[in-house]
């Protein structure tokens, strides 16, 4: 048994998916589902999340690549998919071990100071202070996903009280400062990804931030066997909310 909670559907090869910051196995339902028919897909529940363990003082993105080098010999899958920060572990844990293919959908991959991380001591202080609408608004803002201000914050405050996704989003958010300070610890000139042996298909969208769509060309540069697919349309959260099925087409493909 894997130390972390593993969703399994379909048949045919093993693709293992790895969900990014304040995502859950379960928002990777549909993309699972549209891959169903080609790849058994296992979708990790990362730590910090439902029945797998929690996100504890030792945590590092080390602890994240042993639970994928886990779920990948328990599953004998040689493919893996990660998402945002699922896909900065994928990528490092294609250094690790060798895959038949590696598949990152805009990962989180900080070189030279690309992934904003000024926000961070600000988010600390309003999580410890409770204000968790504040914090979320916080981190999202500047992440470049949402608007900020008053109008915002009480947007969000209503809905981490008052539906079931912001409820979810609420509980997930002690997780996102330990992940974004693994991505910052790892800032790089993106030099130690030329290690990676497998083929890696990097796959980003037209409407995401600037920061995240920048570093893939120096990625496909950097990989020795990599390629790159924009698609103009999608944006950073294709793959769970906005284009599973086409972003399964892609990785089928």
């Amino acid at each position: 048994m894997s130390s972390v909670d593993v969703t399994t559907v379909g048949q045919g090869p093993g693709l293992v998916v790895l969900p990014g910051s304040t995502r859950r196995a379960r928002h990777y339902a549909a993309l699972a589902e549209a891959l169903s028919d080609s790849y058994t897909v296992h979708v990790v529940e990362r730590r910090g999340r439902g029945r797998s363990p929690a996100q504890d003082a030792a945590y590092s993105l080390d602890v994240e690549i042993s639970d994928a080098l886990e779920v990948l010999s328990e599953t004998g899958s040689r493919q893996i998919f990660g998402h945002s920060y699922g896909g900065l572990i994928a990528l490092h844990t294609g250094l690790r071990t060798d895959l038949d293919r590696v598949i990152a959908y805009e990962p989180a991959v900080s070189i030279d100071g690309s992934m904003p991380s000024g926000w961070m001591p600000r988010y600390e202080r309003l999580l410890s202070e409770g204000k968790d609408a504040r914090a979320m608004i916080c981190f999202f803002h500047s992440m470049e996903f949402l608007p900020g201000g008053p109008l915002a914050t009480a947007v969000a405050w209503a809905m981490t009280r008052f539906t079931a996704e912001g409820r979810a989003t609420r509980e997930l958010l002690p997780t996102v400062l330990a992940e974004s300070g693994a991505t910052k610890a790892l800032d790089s000139g993106g030099e130690r990804y030329a290690g990676i042996t497998a083929p890696v298909l990097l796959l980003g969208g037209g409407r995401s931030p600037a920061y995240l769509s920048r570093i893939l060309p120096l990625l496909v540069e950097t990989i020795p066997d990599a390629k790159l697919i924009m698609t103009p349309e999608f944006d950073h959260n294709a793959p769970d909310l906005s284009a599973p099925a086409p972003v399964a087409d892609l990785i089928r493909a």
